[in-house]
């Protein structure tokens, strides 16, 4: 089968045959409806070796079709490429004691509650982990219509387990960490971000809050039949974040693989072993950041790292990652893994909610990301 026959692909132009298994892959999943489209890249000792495109914005015959830049909301990756970033970047500095007790910082968090509550143990290290006890996620934009409102509700929250004892993977610990850190620095996260990591590595299709004549670029998300009542493309699809006006700790970045692909050179440069050729200038991330924001948290069975995640048993990174790896998955069906001991970072970006949240989009995007990752890394 010809990948190419099947949806419209963008490649290098001295295509290496060795990854038609991973494009057959994305146009299987393409036909079978798992996302209307996708871009791809993968970088390799600091070359990107295979880039390209499949499909289309939605799956309308006439949709424009995606190229290697174009622009997805990310999701949840936000939560690594801005706000544990910028964790990194403050810790590196001296800015930021990850032991920092959350109502320090947040005085809100611990106001009326009892001196043995365990949300008094909170610490900013506990958020960055997942195992602060917070929950998961909570649908506050439902009775929340401003910031401040939604922010209220997230400091109330009930901790369900001592901090450190279970891990779960928590929005709302990270819209909380944003917030904290917005106070450590006296600057609202998105221009902070915007100054200190995305102009400085170049990242300049990454943004938050993309203006009206920028969204028809971006590929849609949902048909949202139940909250804004709309199409939502280029604005972001958590809720959440849209009431904190598009920017918060937990989502609302927009980027593309390009971006994406320089974030993760950046991280491995700082990881870099002295057997490979030294970055030109100095890489953002010194080696002992990394090192440290890369170690397993606790509980035992958490594959949580501080920010990052880590290949587990099953991993959306597939079976030949090395244990030296991080990454982070976002809903709207985007990846980013970086093997820190192999040097290579793949990045995967689609929009697999379209035109909905439904249950076999979520199901097949988890057999498509590790087979993809897999055939990739298996080519190399």
């Amino acid at each position: 089968m010809d990948p190419a026959a099947i949806s419209p692909l963008s490649t290098p132009a001295s295509f290496d045959r060795r990854f038609e298994p991973a494009l057959r892959l994305l146009n299987e999943a393409i036909l079978a409806h798992t996302f209307p489209g996708c871009a791809f890249g993968v970088l390799v000792q600091n070359q990107i070796v295979f880039q390209g495109a499949l499909g289309r914005f939605t799956y309308d015959p006439d949709a424009p079709l995606v190229q290697p830049n174009t622009v997805f909301d990310i999701a949840s990756l936000t939560k690594v490429v801005a706000t544990t970033a910028a964790a990194m970047l403050l810790y590196q500095r001296g800015q930021l004691d990850l032991d920092t007790p959350l109502g320090e910082l947040l005085p809100g968090f611990i106001i009326g509650r009892a001196p043995q509550e365990h949300a008094r143990q909170v610490t900013l290290r506990h958020l960055l982990a997942h195992n602060s006890g917070l929950p998961g996620y909570v649908e506050f934009f439902r009775a929340a219509a401003t910031p401040a409102a939604l922010y209220r509700a997230c400091l109330t929250l009930p901790v369900e387990a001592e901090p450190g004892t279970r891990a779960e993977y928590s929005d709302p610990g990270f819209i909380l960490l944003g917030k904290a850190l917005e106070v450590l620095t006296g600057e609202y996260l998105a221009p902070w971000v915007r100054r200190e990591i995305l102009t400085p590595l170049g990242m300049n299709a990454s943004l938050f809050c993309p203006a009206p004549a920028q969204r028809l670029a971006i590929p849609p998300t949902e048909e949202d039949t139940t909250f804004r009542h709309r199409r939502i493309q280029g604005e972001v699809q958590d809720e959440n974040a849209f009431i904190l006006k598009g920017a918060a700790g937990h989502a609302g970045l927009f980027s593309n693989v390009p971006d994406l692909l320089r974030f993760a050179a950046e991280v491995l440069a700082g990881s870099a072993s002295p057997a490979l050729t030294p970055p030109a200038t100095s890489p953002l991330f010194d080696p002992a950041t990394i090192d440290f924001f890369s170690q397993k948290q606790g509980p035992a069975a958490s594959s949580r790292a501080l920010g990052w995640d880590t290949p587990s048993q099953p991993s959306s990174s597939g079976t030949l990652f090395s244990p030296r790896s991080i990454g982070h998955l976002g809903y709207s069906g985007c990846s980013l893994w970086i093997d820190l001991h192999a040097h290579i970072a793949i990045a995967l970006l689609t929009n697999r909610t379209w035109p909905d949240r439904s249950k076999a989009s979520a199901e097949s995007i988890r057999l498509v990301r590790p087979a993809f990752h897999n055939a990739v890394r298996s080519a190399l």
